[in-house]
């Protein structure tokens, strides 16, 4: 599906309750793993997730394979190169465009090989529009978020490159369902416009909401199927989000002050919408296998979440997918393979009653 084409099917689309899902009390994690064994990484994945696996990242590698980086890799026709303070669009393709796509196939070629047989969802993710243009520089060294053609030009790069990656998933694991997540931490700065500029003495003007909307929506539309959008940053537009036809929302629940009616009462809207909450909680960065919470005490303050947003305890399975609270990549080996395990415990204790 192209952009133009996803773009015409979006404006057909109305936010609502997502007809289908991943199986209720599946846990996932967020998406970066620890450490450079890509094989040693994925296996962990389909180990400790078996209900609902994911892509493993590996920014521990370097350039290349870092949220940024990696994403442009699925960009058509634009390439990258590394320079001083981030990536930046280049001429033409070069040692750094080789080196993302080196990684990649590395890592999608490790997946078919463990994956071999695997049926049921498979999640990947990739950064989304607004994060890409916020982070990614101009060759003049202004971020593309400054031009608004050169904007456009990367959400239809990227919608094009999202179609054909997750084609080439399916091929790759033909009985796996794909849930692409789009990754955008820079988002609420993108509608706040405090992104700064290259000179640093001007920000870059805020984006109109129903400009960020149209472009989600059309890049979540050319990746098909089951979607997410995951912001781990304060003042997540939790309605904006939906909006776009997601089907989840993957959040860090530490950032939520839910002694606030206010937040209690945006979440209570997302619950009664019907799109899917991925609540991250777990910490990314930890060491110490032992200080993870227990399962059932976990599993008891989602509960709560839920029966003080005003909805009974049999809204509770349907309602939350359990994840981390953000990537892995922080984490000890140790720390990461029993932050996975917990969350599937937690997911089948809420799944459970």
């Amino acid at each position: 599906m192209t952009y133009e084409q996803a773009w015409d099917e979006a404006a057909a689309v109305q936010a609502g309750t997502p007809t289908a899902r991943w199986p209720v009390g599946a846990a996932t994690g967020i998406g970066s793993m620890p450490g450079t064994d890509v094989v040693e990484a994925t296996a962990t994945v389909l180990g400790e997730l078996p209900d609902f696996p994911h892509l493993p990242e590996l920014p521990g590698r370097g350039a290349g394979a870092d949220l940024i980086g990696r994403s442009t890799g699925i960009l058509v026709e634009l390439p990258v190169e590394v320079a001083v303070t981030a990536w930046r669009m280049a001429s033409r393709p070069g040692r750094d465009t080789r080196r993302i796509a080196d990684l990649l196939a590395r890592d999608l070629d490790t997946l078919s090989e463990q994956a071999d047989g695997y049926s049921g969802p498979l999640k990947i993710q990739v950064a989304g529009p607004w994060t890409l243009a916020g982070q990614v520089e101009l060759r003049n060294g202004e971020r593309v978020l400054t031009d608004h053609g050169a904007t456009a030009e990367l959400v239809a790069s990227l919608a094009q490159g999202l179609a054909d990656h997750v084609a080439d998933l399916r091929r790759r694991v033909p009985g796996a369902t794909i849930v692409t997540q789009l990754d955008e931490p820079t988002l609420p700065a993108v509608l706040e416009g405090s992104l700064r500029t290259a000179s640093g003495y001007r920000t870059v003007p805020p984006v109109e909401t129903t400009v960020v909307e149209r472009d989600l929506r059309a890049v979540l539309t050319a990746a098909g199927g089951l979607t997410a959008i995951h912001c781990c940053a304060p003042d997540v537009p939790l309605a904006l989000l939906r909006r776009t036809g997601v089907s989840a929302v993957a959040v860090d629940m530490s950032l939520l002050d839910l002694a606030d009616s206010a937040e209690v009462d945006r979440i209570a809207e997302h619950i009664d919408s019907g799109v899917i909450l991925m609540a991250g909680v777990l910490p990314g960065d930890g060491t110490d296998p032992s200080t993870l919470p227990a399962a059932d005490v976990l599993a008891d303050k989602l509960r709560k979440l839920v029966t003080s947003a005003g909805f009974g305890l049999e809204r509770v399975p349907a309602a939350l997918t359990v994840t981390p609270s953000c990537g892995l990549a922080g984490a000890s080996a140790d720390y990461a393979q029993a932050a996975l395990k917990r969350c599937v415990e937690v997911g089948r204790a809420l799944a459970a009653g």
